[in-house]
């Protein structure tokens, strides 16, 4: 489990996120959704301790995460962050490996379980073929899908990801987000694609200027009046096969009444 409470965190002395909660319980999914600058990747790196709260607490089954050591944060988070390094003079397979250090010492050579490991990780994502390739030769997307495998490869119980889908093809948004809610772990997840929020997370927070002002399933939180007042855009909610789907259209334009 994973719970954040009353957190803030400034730069410069200015508040960018101001007494956000989470709570993300065994299992789930939860999305943080918002507006660019909303705060939601400083609140994820608050997480998993790479920012420290001016105020508040984030826990991991009830440890705090600023009480924990390096290695032992690492063996309970996997983490997939924005600003992973492209230029690695290294082989995807290599890179992938990298999820298996917190469970060996230092020095430690790898085993045949940790190179199982990695093969079943990069079979999940469709990536087996790229064993061999260098990592920096891969588009956008097939890295992505590299370091969500390196992250499987980690098998840690907690899963953090900063919007997971970019650079991916429909196909691989749709795979990628599906897999996940499969694991047997506590996700939280940064998107900024609602339709793929509203269909495959348990639960979303929604940030608007560092604050949350929406919390609960999807259909709790995405409601027509909190697109218009957060997004500016007018939205129709529709159904298919159960689920629901947001239809969009710019606020100057006449829009669809409330569903």
């Amino acid at each position: 489990m994973i719970t954040a409470t009353d957190v803030s965190f400034a730069y410069d002395g200015k508040l960018v996120i101001d007494g956000v909660g989470l709570r993300a319980g065994p299992g789930e999914v939860v999305g943080l959704i918002g507006p660019n600058g909303s705060g939601k990747t400083t609140f994820l790196r608050t997480l998993y301790a790479a920012l420290r709260p001016r105020a508040g607490l984030v826990t991991v089954d009830d440890d705090p995460v600023a009480t924990l050591s390096g290695a032992d944060l690492a063996r309970r988070l996997a983490v997939v962050a924005q600003e992973t390094p492209s230029d690695l003079p290294i082989t995807v397979a290599d890179m992938v490996l990298l999820g298996r250090s917190p469970h060996r010492r230092a020095f430690a050579p790898f085993t045949r379980e940790d190179h199982r490991a990695v093969a079943a990780a990069l079979s999940r994502v469709g990536a087996r073929h790229l064993a061999d390739r260098r990592y920096a030769t891969l588009s956008g997307g097939e890295r992505q899908r590299v370091l969500v495998a390196r992250t499987l490869a980690q098998q840690a119980e907690h899963l953090l990801l900063d919007e997971p889908t970019n650079h991916l093809d429909i196909r691989y948004q749709h795979e990628i987000l599906r897999l996940v809610g499969r694991l047997p772990v506590t996700t939280v997840v940064v998107l900024h694609d609602l339709n793929l929020a509203a269909r495959y997370c348990d639960a979303l927070v929604l940030l608007d200027r560092g604050r949350v002002v929406g919390a609960g399933s999807p259909e709790q939180v995405l409601t027509v009046e909190a697109v218009r007042a957060v997004y500016g855009m007018h939205v129709e909610r529709v159904y298919g096969g159960g689920r629901m789907q947001l239809i969009f259209s710019p606020i100057d334009e006449p829009g669809p009444g409330p569903s």
